[in-house]
C-alpha cells in the first residue's frame, strides 16, 4: 500500500509539473490591465528621472535636457512597437556612442553648447532613417548573427567608456578640472600620441582619465568623492535591505533626494543639475484645446547643420556608414532584450517592427533636440516587474515626463555626483570583473579582449568593425576545432 502510495504521490507531481511547465510554454503577453499600466508607468516615471540627467551629462551637455528631451521619442516607441514592457531612451551606450562619434567634448568647446546640441539632434534623425531603411531591407533578421564574443568585447568596451565619462563629476567638484589635469600630465602627452597616430581615437581620452584619477587620489574633492562613493555603494547594496515592497529602482530615487537634501543644507558648492528650464504657457504644441509642452526643433535647420564636414570628413557616405553601424549596434540592446521575453514569457517579437520603432522614436528625438535612443534593458525589465500589460505603459511614462516638467526644478541642486554614482553603480562590477570576456574560449576570447580594447580606445563603432573584422580573419585562418560528435 505505501509503494502504491508512493507511486501516486510521485505521479501526481510530475503532472503537476507538467502542467506548470506547459502553462509557462503556452504563457504570452498579459492580459490588458489599464490601472496596472498606469501605476507600472508612474513608477517607471518616477524612478528613471535621475538616470535621465545623468544620461545627459554622459552625452556632454546640461542634464536638464535629458528631463525636456525624453518624452517625445519614448511616446513614439509606445505607439510603434509591439513589446508590451520594452522602454526606449538615451542609454549609457548610445550617449557614449554618440559623444565620441561626435567628438563631444572638442565640438561642444569649439561650438558652444547650444550648436552641440543641434550636432546631436542632427545625428538623431540620420541615426533614425538608418534604423528604418536596414529595417526595410531586412537587416533586422541578420542583427541576431553578430559574434559573442564581438557583442561580449564591444558591451565591455562601452561600459569602460561610460566609467571614464561618470569619474570627472563623481570625484572632482567639476569634471574640467581633472580634464584640464590629465591634459599636463604624462597621460596627456599619451593621449595625444595616439590620437596623431589614429585620429578617430576619441575613447583614450577616457582611458586617460580613468588611470589618472585612479593613481592621484590626493587630487579628489574630499566632499564630491564622499557623496560619489556613499551613493554609489547605497545604489549597489540598498536592494539587500530595504523593504521588498518597494518598486525597483527606488533605491536609485532614495540616493538621489538625500544627496539633493545634503546640497541644500550643506551648501554644496560642486557641479549641480543647475536651473531647468521648461516651456511657458504660450510654448509647445498645440492640438486644439490641448497643449503639449514640448519644443520642437527645426528640422529642417537639423538638416543643415555640417555634421558631415565638421565631424565626418566632409564625406556624407562616411556620416551614413558611421549612423547604420550606430543603428545596427544599437538595435543588438532590442534584439537581447525582446528575445529574453520571448524565452522567459513567450512573448513573440518581430525584428523588422522593432527597428523600425527603433527609426521613429531616433526621429522624434532629433525633433526634440534628443541623443538618439535605444531600448534600454534596465527600464523594460521594471515596466515588466511593476505589472505593465501593454505598451500603455510606456506612454504613460512618457506622458507624465511631459507635463511633470514644471515640477523638476526641485532637481536643481542634485549634486553632479550623486548622478555619477548612479551610472558607475550600473556597470563598475563588470568592469572590473569582465566575467563574460574571461569565460570565453580560444580565438573568441583573443576576438573579445581585441575588440574591448579598440572599443575603449578608440570609439565604439571602430571598435565594432575591428572585432567583426578580426573575427572573420581568425575564422578562416585558426578556425576553431569542431567538437566530435560521440
Amino acid at each position: 500500500r505505501l509503494k502504491l502510495e508512493s507511486t501516486h504521490t510521485h505521479t501526481h507531481k510530475m503532472c503537476k509539473n507538467h502542467s506548470q511547465s506547459s502553462s509557462s510554454a503556452t504563457m504570452g503577453a498579459p492580459k490588458f490591465n489599464p490601472v496596472g499600466d498606469l501605476i507600472s508607468g508612474a513608477i517607471m516615471a518616477a524612478t528613471s528621472v535621475p538616470q535621465l540627467i545623468a544620461y545627459a551629462e554622459t552625452v556632454g551637455y546640461a542634464g536638464y535636457r535629458g528631463l525636456t528631451t525624453a518624452g517625445a521619442p519614448l511616446f513614439a516607441w509606445g505607439v510603434v512597437t509591439g513589446s508590451p514592457w520594452m522602454n526606449a531612451g538615451v542609454t549609457s551606450l548610445t550617449a557614449v556612442m554618440a559623444k565620441t562619434d561626435l567628438g563631444g567634448e572638442a565640438y561642444a568647446a569649439k561650438y558652444g553648447e547650444e550648436d552641440y546640441v543641434d550636432l546631436v539632434a542632427a545625428y538623431s534623425l540620420y541615426v533614425g532613417v538608418a534604423s528604418i531603411v536596414m529595417a526595410l531591407v531586412g537587416f533586422g533578421k541578420l542583427a541576431s548573427k553578430v559574434p559573442t564574443a564581438v557583442k561580449t568585447g564591444f558591451k565591455w568596451g562601452c561600459e569602460l567608456g561610460v566609467l571614464a565619462s561618470a569619474l570627472p563629476n563623481g570625484l572632482y567638484a567639476f569634471g574640467s578640472t581633472l580634464k584640464s589635469s590629465v591634459a599636463t600630465s604624462a597621460f596627456g602627452d599619451v593621449v595625444k600620441a595616439v590620437k596623431t597616430a589614429v585620429p578617430g581615437a576619441t575613447g583614450v581620452s577616457g582611458v586617460a582619465n580613468i588611470l589618472y584619477a585612479a593613481t592621484h587620489p590626493q587630487s579628489w574633492d574630499l566632499v564630491a568623492a564622499a557623496v560619489f562613493f556613499a551613493c554609489t555603494l547605497f545604489v549597489m547594496k540598498a536592494k539587500s535591505f530595504l523593504p521588498k515592497s518597494l518598486p525597483p529602482g527606488s533605491e536609485v530615487v532614495i540616493a538621489t533626494a538625500a544627496a539633493t537634501v545634503f546640497s541644500v543644507y550643506y551648501g554644496y558648492e560642486g557641479g549641480m543639475v543647475g536651473e531647468i528650464p521648461s516651456v511657458g504657457s504660450d510654448g509647445g504644441i498645440s492640438l486644439g484645446p490641448i497643449n503639449i509642452p514640448v519644443e520642437l526643433k527645426d528640422v529642417k535647420a537639423l538638416l543643415n547643420v555640417p555634421i558631415a564636414e565638421r565631424c565626418f570628413d566632409g564625406s556624407m557616405v562616411k556620416l551614413f556608414i558611421t549612423a547604420a553601424i550606430f543603428s545596427g549596434v544599437n538595435f543588438l540592446s532590442i534584439v537581447g532584450i525582446a528575445s529574453g521575453f520571448e524565452s522567459d514569457n513567450n512573448v513573440p517579437w518581430s525584428a523588422p517592427r522593432e527597428l523600425i520603432s527603433q527609426g521613429v522614436s531616433n526621429l522624434a528625438a532629433g525633433a526634440v533636440g534628443s541623443a538618439p535612443v535605444s531600448g534600454s534593458m534596465s527600464r523594460s525589465l521594471v515596466s515588466r516587474m511593476t505589472g505593465a500589460s501593454s505598451k500603455m505603459a510606456c506612454i504613460v511614462t512618457a506622458l507624465l515626463w511631459i507635463y511633470m516638467m514644471p515640477y523638476m526644478s526641485v532637481m536643481s541642486p542634485t549634486p553632479k555626483a550623486a548622478l555619477s554614482a548612479v551610472i558607475v553603480s550600473a556597470v563598475v562590477k563588470n568592469v572590473v570583473v569582465p566575467k563574460k570576456i574571461l569565460a570565453l574560449k580560444g580565438n573568441d576570447f583573443i576576438v573579445g579582449v581585441a575588440t574591448a580594447a579598440a572599443t575603449a580606445i578608440t570609439s565604439p563603432t571602430l571598435g565594432f568593425g575591428a572585432g567583426c573584422v578580426m573575427f572573420a580573419i581568425i575564422s578562416v585562418l585558426a578556425p576553431s576545432p569542431k567538437k566530435k560528435v560521440a
